[in-house]
């Protein structure tokens, strides 16, 4: 069955000479994975540029239900980034954004609420105001929601945690903190010292780890602390 949907690029693999698997966490169809022929070949016909980590595309595609990997009929680019490709920061955002999404979603999850939030957040790290300090915490917060396992308040994110890395000089300070990203979100312009910044980053991605029970470090955390100087 041909279906047309939107969907988010979120890694890809080489196969064979010139051929690519890639996953792509769609709309309507959930995370899938597609194989396309011939898109590492040399020359001007070489769309490998469509399949770069956080790219956003209009897609037709074969769904064959009960059917590992898919094949894409026609992928058109729905925006073209201004940013992400070409500032370091941003890059490596992009990648922090990938690996957690690929952590915390599995094959044929389908979820469009999370799809439009993750749209919506890869449009808002490619504008040129947002601040980048804070992205990746509010990333993560947000993200928590859509999957179902976010507290209710901003108390139960150091609370439900089995470790608990702040002393009792910065917890007021992180406490605070915390409300402020859950109500100003991608706008929030909180000043608060790097190093609560850093904690609070390893221990959500360890809450992560608990709750997606999945204990394995991030790849991406070293690069990624770095931005949120």
């Amino acid at each position: 069955m041909i279906r047309k949907t939107s969907g988010l690029v979120l890694s890809s693999i080489r196969y064979k000479d010139t051929s690519i698997i890639v996953k792509i966490f769609t709309r309507e169809l959930g995370l899938k994975s597609y194989l396309i022929n011939g898109v590492r070949s040399m020359g001007k016909g070489s769309k490998m540029a469509l399949y770069q980590p956080l790219t956003l595309l209009d897609l037709v595609v074969y769904n064959k239900e009960n059917s590992g990997l898919q094949r894409i009929s026609e992928a058109k680019l729905q925006r073209a980034h201004q940013r992400i490709p070409f500032d370091f920061s941003r890059t490596s955002i992009a990648l922090f954004m990938t690996e957690v999404i690929n952590r915390s979603i599995y094959e044929n999850y389908q979820n469009e609420s999370l799809y439009d939030f993750l749209s919506e957040s890869v449009v808002i790290l490619d504008q040129g105001e947002t601040l980048l300090s804070h992205y990746p915490l509010v990333f993560l917060i947000e993200k928590a929601k859509f999957l179902g396992i976010a507290p209710e308040e901003a108390e139960g994110f150091i609370l439900e945690s089995d470790k608990q890395p702040f002393t009792n000089q910065e917890l007021p300070l992180t406490l605070d903190y915390l409300k402020n990203l859950l109500e100003e979100k991608y706008h929030c312009a909180h000043k608060i010292p790097v190093i609560i910044r850093r904690k609070l980053l390893d221990h959500l991605l360890d809450f992560y780890a608990q709750q997606m029970e999945n204990p394995s470090a991030f790849k991406s955390l070293a690069v990624i602390r770095q931005v949120m100087e």
